[in-house]
């Protein structure tokens, strides 16, 4: 695995046209992608990914067993969203704003065992992350889990977030050899969480 000197370019020319929704100048390497999606084996489930850029996550999850068919790759930039499309041909690409996930009708019920963000959420404001967290969360399996990694000191979703959507935080770990190194969030639902299908959402045992 590992990005090409064409991914670079991709990464650079979209973070030159739109800095704080792009929030990296590379693609993210090996030692994260092996973390984030450390949880994730081909009995998951489908799997949703927010934000794959060049899919360097996306890579490591069909190493880990996932099968395109059980992917969403969830990507606004469309320059992304094509490469992904040539990529990853028996995955579903969608070209839109994460934001807007819960306006779509994407699964029937509540079948997505995980989902591996890519997005900058500490770029973002609190509405757009909730909107996220929530679109998300609604198609998830009780014991599914959102991953995000981030580059900060702590959890990119700040607990008043979580409370308020009936989420918690656990460090999954860190990437010391990603550059820069990166910390990797595990985000479950809490046992008094109800998804928008109407499946109870437990918290993790």
């Amino acid at each position: 695995m590992g990005h090409t000197h064409t991914d670079s370019f991709h990464f650079l020319r979209a973070w030159i046209a739109d800095p704080r929704g792009v929030g990296a100048l590379a693609p993210s390497g090996r030692a994260l992608a092996e973390l984030i999606t450390s949880d994730v084996t081909e009995a998951t489930g489908p799997v949703i990914e927010l934000g794959p850029g060049t899919g360097v996550f996306t890579q490591a999850l069909v190493d880990r067993g996932v099968r395109e068919e059980d992917m969403t790759l969830v990507e606004f930039g469309s320059d992304f969203a094509r490469l992904l499309r040539a990529r990853y041909p028996e995955a579903r690409v969608l070209c839109m704003d994460a934001g807007r996930l819960s306006q779509h009708h994407l699964f029937e019920g509540a079948p997505v065992g995980a989902v591996i963000s890519g997005l900058p959420l500490l770029n973002m404001g609190t509405r757009k992350v909730m909107a996220i967290l929530d679109g998300a969360f609604s198609y998830m399996q009780p014991r599914g889990a959102f991953y995000q990694f981030t580059y900060g000191p702590r959890c990119p979703v700040p607990r008043a977030i979580l409370e308020r959507l009936g989420l918690k935080a656990t460090l999954l770990g860190r990437a010391i050899r990603n550059i820069p190194p990166a910390a990797v969030y595990r985000i479950t639902a809490r046992p008094a969480r109800q998804n928008r299908r109407g499946v109870p959402a437990l918290a993790e045992a």
